[in-house]
């Protein structure tokens, strides 16, 4: 009465707490989900069973997190803790959330940070700890036990230290992101535990604690990304006495500011790294004008770099800004360049000329116009050029625009959409080989020949078109969302068209012209195109037919024991013939059948190993090694016994165990045509009846005398002396 009396309590004492989280959190009744951000809470309510496996407390007044407040979430994959405020953690808080893969104690008061918190955390994957109050990580690490960690983020306005130690236990990153504005020491090898990082992330001001990071990644991260930082002149080498190979294929300056000086100088120290292909500057405020050290930067040789990209850089005096002259030897591998939102007016014919390799070049969002674009795409200039866009700039003439882009030879893609054309002459010249041709949003009122012929895909949405009639017997995609269009076009001068948005329009009827083309009945579609789920079902189903008669014939006629064989047979051709004296601890290997081993175990083994002298036998159900592959066992029990002794038997030619695990030996013992078997015949059995890939086996009962097992007790002694002497051999 007394035990039942106690269940009923615990069982009422949870049903009350899983009602009392139901009430704090509604959503906690019907998903495996629990929302409880947002309500105000100042701990974490009770109840949290092993039934939910992402609980969200984010946003609330929590200051403490107790050992038994999560003890009960064993099934927890995500616990979402930011934005509260936490400053204290017991210990083993922590320690029940086994599978837990994502944490987030971000934006909290957490002044340091204990590794028991993260010790029994085996799958944790993400690690928010940024935002708190912590100065440093210790003077170990706390993230020794985390061996599945993908993404770390740490650090807030007060973290001023990173420690050797502190990154020690992590090998693989696929984020590391760490907020040190205030970062001042930074003990070199700190970073080179960790051996791979695909995306760092580092906010920094210091520009020795940069240099000195970027030595300790330069084996391990392949994007770094740099934020905040005003960097400085820097004397030291960044790569100073590392080995090749380099890791990092990408650089981004995002939030920075530069220096003429500096920009001259990281330029040089950036071809140490001759792994780099990209270069980013991401909202960044060049505080000069050009003026920098050209010399120094072409006596350092050549960049390796193939990708520049550099968006909304803030220049005060950008109309001052110098030509670059004499920078055309560091451009000459780009294949790409984006500056994008940066005010850029022109580009210098002598300088545009020397981009000889570039192949994309984008200056969407700038103040280009007509008469600089003429400068900027002079004769010989961009000479591999294929894609360009000039979205977002001034250009007034379209004209004037198709005659600067003509020069382009090898032009394929163009996009001058947002642009204010207004009018669209009758007829431009342009690339003989462009097939893509943007035009949207240009305020054109209609289209003409001046369109080139050659179109594969045309847009030129947002305009004022009415109509569409133009001849464009290449094109395959054509665009005219938001235009004036009462009417489709015409299908037959477009007649490769395989697909055309026409939303926003003023459609209102359908012609029949407007669907000239091949009739229906006169297209031919292959099965394929009619009924491709069909198909492609069909074929899934054939697959699978054929790879189950394939299993079928496999198993009828044994496929996988020849094979398993095939390679237990080649294992032991690797091994020498006979194990040498020394190594041979068993006067025989016993190989029989599972139903007899009440005659081998009771009667032969208490034979034999009672004998004077006794013999030392190897039976597979107490000498082989637990845990070893069945093969192996057999293997290295045979080459350590000096005869293998065959109990045959209806029984044996029978068994799975002896025809597809320990027959295997057939093909190292008949192999060597030595005398090393020693066959038994327990019953009498016929040589047919054994399967026929035993076929040695079956040779060797009719060429070898065998010791038969007499059932006359006067027979039986005269048996054993047989036995013994055939061991001794």
């Amino acid at each position: 009465i007394w035990r039942v009396w106690g269940i009923y309590m615990i069982l009422t004492a949870n049903l009350s707490k899983e009602q009392e989280l139901k009430e704090v959190c509604p959503s906690c009744d019907t998903t495996q989900l629990c929302n409880c951000s947002s309500m105000g809470l100042d701990f974490i309510p009770p109840g949290i069973t092993g039934q939910i496996t992402v609980l969200n407390l984010a946003h609330n007044r929590i200051k403490h997190i107790r050992s038994q407040d999560l003890q009960q979430a064993v099934n927890l994959r995500a616990l979402l803790l930011q934005s509260n405020k936490i400053s204290s953690i017991d210990e083993d808080s922590f320690h029940s959330l086994g599978k837990l893969e994502l944490l987030d104690l971000s934006n909290n008061s957490l002044a340091h940070l204990s590794p028991s918190w993260f010790g029994y955390l085996y799958s944790l994957q993400h690690l928010h700890l940024q935002g708190n109050s912590y100065r440093e990580l210790g003077e170990s690490s706390p993230f020794s036990s985390l061996r599945n960690l993908s993404f770390l983020h740490l650090g807030n306005p007060w973290f001023s230290t990173i420690r050797q130690r502190n990154f020690e236990g992590i090998e693989l990153l696929d984020k590391l992101w760490i907020d040190g504005s205030s970062l001042s020491q930074y003990e070199p090898g700190s970073l080179k535990p960790i051996k791979k990082i695909n995306h760092m992330i580092m906010n920094l001001k210091n520009t020795n604690v940069f240099s000195a990071i970027v030595r300790d990644l330069l084996h391990s991260v392949t994007w770094l990304e740099v934020r905040e930082i005003k960097l400085e002149i820097e004397k030291k080498s960044l790569v100073q006495n590392s080995t090749l190979p380099f890791s990092i294929r990408k650089l981004t300056f995002k939030d920075a500011s530069f220096t003429d000086q500096y920009i001259s100088r990281i330029i040089v120290l950036l071809k140490e790294i001759t792994t780099l292909q990209e270069l980013e500057a991401i909202d960044c405020v060049l505080e000069g004008k050009g003026a920098w050290d050209i010399t120094e930067i072409t006596t350092s040789g050549e960049s390796f770099v193939e990708k520049i990209s550099i968006i909304n850089i803030m220049i005060q005096n950008f109309h001052l800004f110098y030509d670059l002259e004499g920078i055309e030897s560091q451009i000459n591998k780009l294949n790409s360049l984006t500056i994008a939102s940066s005010k850029v007016f022109m580009v210098p014919c002598k300088l545009a000329k020397h981009f000889s390799s570039l192949l994309y070049l984008d200056f969407h969002d700038n103040l280009l116009v007509n008469n600089r674009l003429n400068e900027t795409i002079c004769e010989d200039a961009w000479p591999s050029l294929q894609t360009l866009n000039l979205s977002q700039n001034s250009l007034k003439s379209l004209k004037e625009t198709a005659n600067s882009v003509s020069r382009l030879l090898k032009l394929i893609n163009l996009d001058i959409s947002q642009n204010n054309f207004g009018e669209i002459p009758d007829v431009c010249e342009w690339p003989k080989n462009l097939k893509y041709l943007n035009l949207s949003s240009t305020q054109i009122p209609k289209l003409t020949t001046c369109i080139p012929p050659t179109l594969e895909v045309l847009d030129v949405s947002a305009n004022n078109l009415k109509e569409f009639g133009l001849q464009l017997p290449f094109l395959k995609e054509l665009y005219l969302t938001k235009n004036q269009l009462k009417t489709l076009p015409a299908a037959a001068p477009i007649p490769n068209l395989v697909a055309m948005s026409i939303r926003r329009n003023k459609l209102n009827s359908f012609s029949r012209e407007e669907f000239e083309g091949a009739q229906v009945g006169a297209v031919h579609l292959s099965l394929m195109e009619c009924h491709r789920s069909l198909v492609v079902s069909l074929i899934c189903i054939l697959v699978f037919l054929v790879i189950l008669v394939l299993v079928a014939v496999g198993y009828k006629y044994h496929a996988v024991w020849y094979l398993r064989m095939t390679w237990a047979w080649l294992q032991v051709k690797r091994k020498p013939k006979r194990a040498p004296t020394k190594d041979i601890c068993y006067d025989a290997f016993v190989s029989y059948s599972e139903n007899d081993s009440d005659w081998v175990e009771n009667i032969m083994v208490r034979e034999l190993e009672q004998a004077c002298p006794p013999f030392r036998l190897c039976l597979h159900k107490r000498d082989f090694v637990p845990g070893k592959w069945i093969v192996d066992n057999i293997i290295d029990s045979i080459e350590k016994s000096h005869k293998t002794l065959f109990v045959l038997s209806e029984h044996f030619v029978q068994s799975e165990w002896c025809k597809y695990e320990l027959d295997f030996s057939h093909f190292r013992l008949f192999d060597e045509n030595n005398d090393a078997a020693i066959l038994v015949l327990l019953e009498p059995i016929q040589s047919k009846a054994i399967p026929k890939r035993f076929c040695k086996l079956r040779k060797i009962m009719n060429t070898k005398t065998y010791l038969e097992w007499p059932l006359e007790e006067e027979q039986q002694q005269m048996f054993w002396e047989n036995l013994k002497g055939a061991l001794k051999s």
